[in-house]
């Protein structure tokens, strides 16, 4: 068996089993998470004993009342719980070589030595668990992936909850995860899903036996091919300078459910993620937006475009789906809504075009605009200068 490299961690209902760490009281009971006290909020996160009862991210707070009586809700405290993971986050790092904080709740590790092997490994995590358990809280416990490379100790994190331990390898691969859907892995959203379908690829033991190469062409990037090479179990470590996109998604508090009121949040969102895809000197070659209904339908699409940073261009690549959404009739209640900047490369290393006249890694009009916009608005505080009207809608519960 190759040596594994890579252990993911992923807490278990972390948000509720913070709170109920906090809480004995609240131990062995429903507990949810929401973003706003009201009965028209939605949770954003709950314990197992209230997934039990089909409770999750997104379901309604008077849904969850009628679905799990006597469950119990608390109100979101982001603070608390950055604490608490830099508080297992210190556990972790004394034990073994804490390389990654994934996010909140997900923190990835690199192996070495006798842990490179499964026993190894086995007993690393049982460890890991005890010292959690012991100087942090029993409440909060793990499951834990193993695997030659990141994505596959990331997949095998997620196949058994709670409290579990799996692995991924060639020895195991692909009918070890054959029961997912394409859409299950890590980095393929619905709008990927489409375009591997509409390759010819319909299940995740054709993805994991497609010839990296093709994966190249369907991704449009080179992420695809890195993507396939690593559920083949090679080891392609994760670097700065490949990162596949910047994006932001929002689960919307029920005044901003409105789609326009929506569309107005997306605005935000693109700001927030151009900002960031500047600050890191680089430009994308295509977006997409996400829009999720309260009634459970999800509508995504991608457009690809000119390598760029330009804030005001997204912008209208975003109005322009929206568009396309209220094509067939104004949509229902928008309860998430989310965007992404994809195909991301350096825009030191950006070919020029002659058509309009532009030399390589030179900035467009709309470029150097955006530029002066952030200057102004890291003098004066964000949003200090918009391009025109926005929603903001601050708070814990977004990615990016």
């Amino acid at each position: 068996m190759p040596p594994f490299r890579v252990l993911y961690l992923d807490m278990n209902s972390f948000f509720a089993s913070v709170e109920q760490h906090l809480d004995p009281a609240l131990r062995g009971r429903p507990v949810a998470i929401t973003a706003v006290d009201s009965d028209a909020g939605a949770c954003v996160a709950a314990s197992y004993e209230a997934k039990a009862y089909g409770v999750k991210t997104g379901t309604r707070v008077a849904d969850a009342r009628r679905m799990c009586p006597g469950i119990v809700f608390r109100p979101s405290r982001h603070r608390l719980y950055v604490r608490f993971n830099l508080a297992i986050a210190d556990v972790l790092d004394r034990h073994a070589e804490l390389t990654h904080i994934r996010s909140v709740d997900e923190f990835q590790l690199a192996l070495s030595g006798d842990a490179q092997s499964l026993d190894g490994a086995a007993e690393l995590v049982a460890r890991l668990k005890a010292t959690v358990a012991a100087e942090v809280g029993p409440c909060l416990r793990f499951s834990a992936g193993l695997g030659p490379n990141h994505l596959l100790a990331k997949i095998a994190g997620k196949l058994e909850k709670p409290n579990g331990f799996q692995w991924l390898s060639v020895e195991n691969m692909p009918d070890r995860i054959a029961h997912l859907a394409l859409d299950d892995l890590p980095g393929i959203s619905r709008a990927m899903k489409d375009r591997l379908m509409r390759a010819g690829v319909y299940d995740v033991p054709q993805l994991c036996q497609l010839d990296p190469r093709h994966a190249r062409l369907i991704w449009r990037s080179v992420e695809g091919e890195r993507f396939v090479r690593m559920l083949q179990g090679m080891d392609i470590p994760l670097t700065a300078t490949q990162r596949g996109g910047f994006g932001n998604s929002k689960i919307l508090s029920p005044e901003y459910r409105d789609p326009r009121r929506a569309y107005m949040v997306g605005r935000w969102l693109v700001e927030k993620a151009t900002a960031r895809l500047r600050r890191d000197g680089r430009v994308a070659g295509r977006f997409s937006l996400t829009v999720s209904m309260l009634a459970g339908s999800v509508w995504s699409r991608g457009v690809s475009c000119f390598p760029t940073q330009d804030s005001a261009f997204f912008l209208r690549l975003h109005r322009a789906l929206w568009k396309a959404l209220w094509r067939n009739g104004r949509p229902g209640q928008v309860i998430a809504v989310g965007v992404q900047l994809g195909d991301v490369s350096l825009l030191a290393e950006r070919q020029g075009d002659l058509l309009k006249p532009l030399g390589p890694s030179e900035k467009t009009r709309g470029e150097q605009v955006s530029a002066a916009v952030d200057q102004i608005n890291a003098r004066f505080g964000d949003g200090a200068i918009r391009y025109g009207i926005n929603a903001p809608h601050p708070g814990f519960f977004e990615r990016g």
